[in-house]
């Protein structure tokens, strides 16, 4: 679905054009279009690839979907895939924004995403001394929005991180904490995975030999770079952290288990007595001392309570009842 198709010249909105005027366009000096597309379609994306003069593996990954985060160069055409995450009812939705650059034009066509990029649209109309670098600004633009929008989600995280260290050593939360760090640790590779190829690839854009349409914008690459860095170290260190909180709670669950079987022990041990006892006093031969005997049978009652209580008392004075 087309969401937009405008003109710009010398960073300056000239206006909004069908799309059979793209190609017109574009042979303009000083001039680019920008294009947004939403959920795009095959048909959609063949106009567009004749339009512009897309390569046709990068039109075939927009039509694939579900690509892994990169830059790829197809000769003087960057062809970008930049995972969008966002969360909804507590889980993460990822999509994808498949960006064609080329020295006058900017293609973006946003896939299993609510988010918007109107916005930056606004925005970058807003700094026409910045637009004017050309389709490598819309591109760092672009790029950047994507990645402002995973601090919040990092943030949430954290959050929520806390809060389940704060329950740690609560007895009666172990079995629920291990589940929410296990569902937390799931999310955090998910943004993740979003993170670090992405990370990889921006290097092409910044340093080095850099791509024509790229080359007035480096310093504004890098600074998406270094919040990429940002996002994926805080990322690693939320990932050992919930490494560590397992540990601690998988030892917690040891430790209390072992308290139950040293209560089963103990009291197992005190039974085994009186079981003793009562298999030496209950066999049946004709001769056996007390057997005849007045006091026997109180007796026998009052050693096996007395020996029984000795063992409580053992028991209890190191710590095992």
């Amino acid at each position: 679905m087309l969401i937009n198709c405008v003109a710009y010249q010398h960073g300056h909105k000239l206006a909004d054009i069908p799309v059979a005027d793209i190609s017109d366009h574009i042979a303009v000096p000083d001039t680019f279009v920008w294009v947004a597309l939403k959920d795009a379609r095959g048909d959609e994306l063949a106009v567009m690839q004749e339009e512009f003069g897309l390569h046709e593996l990068a039109v075939e990954d927009a039509l694939r979907g579900h690509q892994r985060p990169k830059i790829e160069e197809y000769g003087d055409s960057l062809f970008v895939v930049v995972k969008t995450v966002e969360m909804v009812d507590d889980e993460l939705v990822v999509g994808e924004i498949d960006i064609f650059v080329g020295n006058n034009y900017v293609l973006s066509s946003r896939q299993n995403s609510a988010q918007s990029f109107m916005g930056v649209r606004a925005r970058t109309e807003r700094e026409p001394h910045l637009l004017q670098h050309g389709s490598g600004f819309v591109l760092y633009a672009l790029m950047d929005a994507a990645v402002d929008r995973y601090f919040p989600i990092v943030d949430a995280f954290e959050e929520e991180l806390e809060q389940i260290e704060e329950r740690i050593f609560l007895q009666e939360a172990q079995r629920a904490n291990i589940q929410r760090l296990y569902e937390l640790k799931r999310k955090v590779m998910t943004l993740r995975h979003a993170v670090a190829p992405l990370l990889d690839a921006i290097g092409k854009l910044h340093g080095g030999r850099v791509p024509a349409m790229c080359i007035s914008s480096q310093e504004y690459f890098r600074d998406v770079h270094d919040h990429l860095a940002r996002i994926n170290a805080t990322l690693d260190t939320m990932r050992d952290t919930i490494g560590t909180a397992i540990q601690v709670n998988l030892s917690m669950v040891a430790l209390d288990e072992g308290e139950v079987n040293k209560r089963l022990a103990a009291w197992a041990a005190i039974f085994a007595v009186l079981t003793a006892f009562a298999g030496i006093w209950g066999m049946n031969f004709e001769f056996m001392p007390e057997l005849k005997w007045r006091y026997g049978y109180p007796v026998a009652l009052t050693v096996m309570a007395t020996t029984c209580l000795l063992l409580y008392r053992r028991f209890k004075r190191a710590g095992w009842l």
